[in-house]
């Protein structure tokens, strides 16, 4: 059962984590919290405030973006081990994207606020982090490239 383990022990079952020293699991457990989310919660909205990041622990998430006159885009999913968030570690630490719960979601919620000056001061940590982080970042560029070929495709049909 997920709420009977550990912090440090959700985090180092995640792939995300398994190349991070323990010593640095214990640094990020410091700084986290269970959360939970019901069916259709935001998780983040883009243009507030980022201060979090999130490690999905079950559930399933998706990353959207919203553009005048039409509904959401839905940019990518994720799901049970996914990464939610990387905002917070840039200036003006403002969230991109919305990121709403398709199902209920049980999350490893990681506060950016207490990481910052950790990772400052630990750059080995800070370097894994970027690391992965830049994985995600570009695997959501491409999604969202896809969606936008997708979007002007359909758009050129009608014309």
């Amino acid at each position: 059962m997920v709420e009977a383990k550990s912090i440090e022990s959700l985090l180092r079952e995640s792939p995300f984590f398994q190349s991070f020293q323990d010593d640095h699991i214990s640094l990020l457990a410091k700084c986290s919290e269970v959360v939970h989310f019901n069916q259709n919660e935001l998780l983040l909205t883009e243009g507030e405030s980022a201060d979090c990041f999130y490690l999905i622990l079950n559930g399933s998430v998706a990353i959207e973006s919203h553009f005048p006159g039409r509904e959401a885009l839905v940019v990518s999913k994720v799901a049970t081990h996914g990464i939610v968030g990387f905002s917070w570690l840039f200036p003006p630490y403002r969230n991109q994207f919305d990121a709403r719960a398709v199902t209920s979601v049980l999350a490893v919620k990681l506060s950016g606020s207490c990481l910052l000056p950790v990772i400052e001061s630990n750059h080995e940590l800070g370097y894994h982090l970027l690391r992965g982080f830049s994985a995600i970042m570009l695997q959501r560029m491409q999604a969202a490239r896809r969606q936008m070929l997708d979007i002007f495709g359909q758009s050129k049909k009608t014309i």
